[in-house]
């Protein structure tokens, strides 16, 4: 499957819809029925997580999702464009020696939540804003389900 790209705006009701549309992807892509919900919940924590920051930082930009279920891997990637020096002040040591810079303490939770449920997860800060990207296996040459 084609890559998928979507934005939405920074109101927490839009999250569920990101996750339904993710999940749907994540099927058509081939991801294993058993991950879906592990796919969902890891997708609406980094979600969350770009919502906050954005309605703390920057209201009116966008929040970011890009889906791509090529070859044996199914990928996403939640961006938000808060600048990583508003960001990531005063936080710990991220979890499982993840780094980043992102808000409060209830972003350090939802990273280290996000990290047990994704198969390989990657967080990258950067002036622009921060990048979460999560990957899970899939099936290749899987039927689309009717």
């Amino acid at each position: 499957m084609g890559p998928v790209e979507l934005t939405f705006s920074a109101l927490p009701a839009h999250v569920r819809t990101a996750r339904l549309i993710v999940t749907a992807v994540a099927r058509r892509s081939g991801v294993a029925e058993a991950l879906l919900d592990e796919v969902r919940l890891a997708v609406g924590e980094a979600c969350s997580r770009a919502v906050e920051a954005h309605q703390r930082h920057c209201p009116d930009e966008p929040v970011r999702l890009e889906l791509s279920g090529t070859g044996r891997r199914f990928e996403v990637t939640v961006s938000d464009t808060v600048p990583s020096e508003d960001a990531g002040r005063g936080l710990p040591a991220a979890p499982d020696g993840l780094e980043y810079a992102l808000g409060d303490g209830t972003a350090e939770l939802g990273l280290a939540v996000i990290s047990g449920l994704a198969d390989d997860v990657e967080i990258s800060s950067t002036p622009k804003g921060v990048q979460i990207r999560m990957s899970w296996p899939a099936e290749e040459g899987v039927p689309p389900q009717s």
